[in-house]
């Protein structure tokens, strides 16, 4: 049970009459409804709340059954409508039965001052208050003050407005002592009689929640009336009854508080426990600890040469550019040269880790080739359609490509940069940077994002390094610590690549497909 759960259970076990127990000292809700009924024939005859056009009466019968009387016309039997039984000594009552319901008058921003006439605008009973407030964050002059309709202590205040059903109508108690402005699509419920505390505790429950939503129209932007809310049937206990479950629900509230911090830690740990775990596996593979090695694989450095080769093939058939720069990186000593513009150098400290015998270690590009995309002019709207698709970071997400977004024509893609399936994007700018997947079609993309081919290597390999802790670090180190990093396919393609033998990289990405399914299901 979640901790909202729990509290959702305590405040409908409250309205039912199941939270504390009942004392037959106290005086019955019935009474208080008579009193309640006499005070409000006053304020009206003060002329301080509007009389009702049709006001309503609910009794039990000589049957035991709920009825009610509207104005003039015979009562009528309403146990179709009472949702469930409540204790003897209490009552079913409308809302609009209670007081009044008095809508607020409209406060825009610029109006409010640093100091001045309290007033509460309607954005912040969603925002700042919560159960009660005394005090209020925002302040009119004088000549907006006079125009608005004012709340006292007692007083519940309710939204008319909202984002989404169950929110709609929240209501909150004024508890403070100087009389407060209500803004506009606020309503105050007002001389209701009742503690309360009770009745903002009241109106968060489940079963008043849920005929809000039952009440409520409108998708993106809610509304609900100040004669809807009136409409509702709401249980009263006795007076004292009220006090006893205020202060029980209080005493549970910091229980509650404290089970919803245990919570918040642990589905953050939930959360983390599987990336981590992730982490963890890809870590492994990529420094050769995820499976064993064969004495009888082919070693990488013989892969290495292979794929040379095919590049130069790539490069003589004019399908792939010629590396101006290329790098050869060899053992010798057991220590580790790069090969560069015709000079050796070691680069033993500049290596992250150590790898196992049979492999070898390689720069990014020496694995395939690579591209940084682009964007075709946006001035062409004949470029743009469904000929191919163009891929831009938001496209990526959990390591997979969004397809469905606008593609690029026939005429489109011949202004852009395309990979063919089987490739590599990762992204090199912004937030998301290091954010990678594996292509199933020919597509092109932007400026935002790099791209390799491999070349006689496992894609599948390749990406899991990419994707690696050890690899995503090394990009945000080298694209630097601006607002907006940026890493240059210059920098990207001469970055550290681990390779095992080709028949080892497979047998890693078989583990690595075993593992990750059973850590997403954590």
């Amino acid at each position: 049970m979640t901790a909202q759960q729990l509290k959702n259970s305590i405040l409908q076990m409250a309205v039912q009459g199941k939270l504390v127990p009942q004392d037959p000292n106290d005086e019955p809700a019935s009474v208080l409804l008579e009193r309640i009924r006499a005070e409000k024939e006053q304020l009206i005859k003060e002329k301080k709340i509007k009389k009702e056009k049709n006001p309503s009466v609910i009794f039990r019968g000589a049957d035991n059954l709920p009825y009610e009387k509207v104005g003039k016309n015979e009562p009528v039997c309403i146990a179709g409508e009472v949702p469930f039984d409540i204790p003897d000594s209490w009552e079913w009552v409308r809302i609009k039965n209670l007081g009044a319901i008095i809508r607020g008058s409209g406060i825009k921003r610029n109006e409010t001052v640093e100091s001045g006439f309290p007033c509460v605008r309607y954005g912040e009973i969603y925002t700042t208050y919560n159960t009660s407030f005394t005090s209020t964050v925002s302040f009119i002059p004088e000549e907006i003050n006079e125009k608005c309709k004012h709340f006292s202590y007692g007083d519940i205040l309710m939204t008319l407005t909202g984002e989404n059903k169950p929110d709609i109508a929240k209501a909150v108690a004024y508890l403070g002592e100087e009389p407060v402005a209500a803004g506009g699509d606020l309503a105050f419920w007002t001389a209701h009689g009742m503690n309360p505390l009770y009745l903002a505790y009241l109106l968060a429950s489940p079963y008043i929640i849920s005929r809000k939503v039952e009440l409520a129209t409108g998708d993106i932007i809610v509304h609900i009336s100040g004669d809807k809310i009136g409409s509702i049937l709401i249980p009263i206990p006795p007076l004292n009854e009220q006090m006893r479950i205020v202060e029980k629900i209080q005493e549970t509230e910091c229980q509650i508080r404290q089970y919803s911090e245990k919570e918040q830690e642990l589905t953050t740990l939930h959360r983390a426990f599987p990336e981590a775990l992730k982490k963890s596996i890809l870590l492994q593979a990529v420094q050769g600890k995820l499976v064993e090695q064969d004495p009888t694989d082919e070693p990488a450095e013989v892969l290495l040469e292979r794929i040379r080769a095919e590049k130069q093939r790539l490069v003589k058939d004019g399908k792939i550019k010629k590396d101006k720069h290329e790098s050869i990186i060899f053992r010798r000593d057991n220590s580790h040269y790069e090969k560069l513009d015709g000079a050796e150098r070691c680069i033993d400290d500049e290596l992250p880790f150590d790898i196992p015998n049979s492999w070898i270690w390689t720069r990014l590009n020496s694995l395939g080739y690579t591209q940084t995309g682009n964007t075709p002019s946006t001035a062409h709207p004949e470029y743009r359609g469904d000929y191919i698709p163009f891929i831009t970071p938001g496209d990526i997400v959990d390591g997979s490509i969004d397809y469905k977004n606008q593609g690029l024509s026939e005429i489109g893609k011949r202004s852009a940069r395309v990979c063919p399936a089987n490739s590599i994007l990762q992204v090199c700018i912004g937030g998301s940077i290091g954010k990678a997947a594996l292509t199933q079609l020919e597509i092109a993309f932007n400026q935002q994002i790099n791209s390799i081919t491999p070349v006689g290597v496992s894609n599948k390999y390749v990406f899991a390094v990419l994707t690696s802790f050890m690899f995503i670090s090394a990009m945000k180190e080298k694209a630097g610590g601006t607002a907006t990093p940026i890493l240059n396919r210059g920098l990207w393609d001469k970055m550290f690549i681990p390779l095992p033998p080709l028949a080892e990289q497979i047998r890693i990405v078989h583990r690595i497909e075993e593992l990750l399914p059973l850590i997403s299901g954590l």
